[in-house]
């Protein structure tokens, strides 16, 4: 019933005269993964990853009733008041190597230009972002309790239980960075008795981000070691930034002016200083998980995004719903 009153609204047309009514604005979209069987992953991604199938179709919506642009050109048009009408902006955070293997082609086929923010170390040392390795630790080990490191028990009995104690470490771990960061995750997958399997082609390699760059798309930064931010002393906040930054600019040849904002665990994931730290770094421009759109006057350094649903149809929605000033 739901899915048919959406249709219904959809087919109306009343979505689209409110949107007519207000300013112009644009979409940035955020993805994760995009695999033929996100099923496949589930015990590591969890519910970042796309249907091959589905995104397809998503793609070819944005190029059939959509404006997409590239980062560069929606800064560029917010900057002047003249952002195109329905303008959307395709991102994808992590640097997952089916980025290049499995989203470009179809991104290449439809027209549609994206922007791919990349965790530095995780590509470097070919091994996944923390979440996932804490969420496979979590979700396979045999132990049916835990200890944290404050001394509380958990019982992973169940699968919202074990939910629960994966939470609870991420809280811990999205405060950490660098060395230490790594010697949290292995301390917990020591306790769980249980480790991610190493496969090192999950992750992109430099080559395939010079691929995208040469295809049109944008590289930008996730940090080096995806942290939250906010929760950073100053100095490994300014080191995730820069560091980053440098690696990448070395490999690829390339300036790196984008960065996308991790939001791995607590809130908030930004904060005033992080924004003054992101333009001292020479970036400009940041994208954040808080969701909207985006609007003439906006701060490019703390750009909205919206999530884009798991389906052709909740896309649509998601975005005429954005576009008419609905929530989503």
């Amino acid at each position: 019933m739901r899915n048919w009153a959406k249709r219904a609204i959809l087919g109306s047309g009343v979505l689209r005269l409110a949107e007519s009514f207000r300013g112009r604005s644009g979409a940035i979209l955020m993805y994760h993964s995009v695999l033929p069987n996100p099923s496949l992953r589930i015990d590591s991604f969890g519910g970042i990853a796309h249907s091959e199938s589905v995104f397809r179709g998503q793609m070819e919506l944005l190029a059939r009733d959509f404006h997409p642009l590239t980062l560069d050109e929606a800064i560029k048009y917010l900057r002047s008041g003249n952002l195109p009408q329905r303008s959307v902006v395709v991102t994808f955070d992590d640097g997952y190597a089916d980025n290049y293997e499995v989203a470009m082609p179809i991104l290449n086929e439809a027209g549609v230009p994206a922007t791919f923010y990349v965790t530095v170390d995780c590509v470097e040392n070919r091994r996944q972002p923390w979440p996932s390795r804490l969420r496979f630790a979590f979700r396979t080990t045999k132990l049916t309790d835990w200890k944290d490191s404050t001394g509380t028990c958990w019982t992973l009995d169940r699968p919202v239980e074990r939910e629960a104690a994966f939470l609870s470490s991420c809280d811990v771990c999205g405060q950490l960075s660098g060395s230490a960061q790594e010697i949290f995750v292995e301390g917990v997958e020591q306790e769980l008795e249980t480790m991610m399997p190493c496969e090192p082609s999950v992750m992109m390699s430099y080559e395939q981000m010079g691929a995208l760059q040469r295809h049109g798309h944008t590289v930008g930064s996730h940090t080096m070691t995806h942290p939250n931010m906010a929760y950073l002393k100053e100095d490994e906040a300014s080191h995730e930034l820069r560091e980053s930054k440098r690696r990448l600019e070395l490999h690829l040849e390339a300036p790196i002016r984008h960065f996308s904002y991790p939001c791995p665990a607590l809130s908030p994931h930004w904060s005033t200083q992080t924004l003054e730290q992101s333009r001292v770094a020479g970036y400009e421009t940041a994208v954040t998980t808080d969701n909207g759109l985006m609007r003439s006057g906006d701060n490019p350094l703390c750009l909205k995004r919206i999530r884009p649903s798991k389906t052709f149809e909740g896309l649509r929605w998601n975005l005429e719903s954005a576009f008419a000033g609905r929530a989503v």
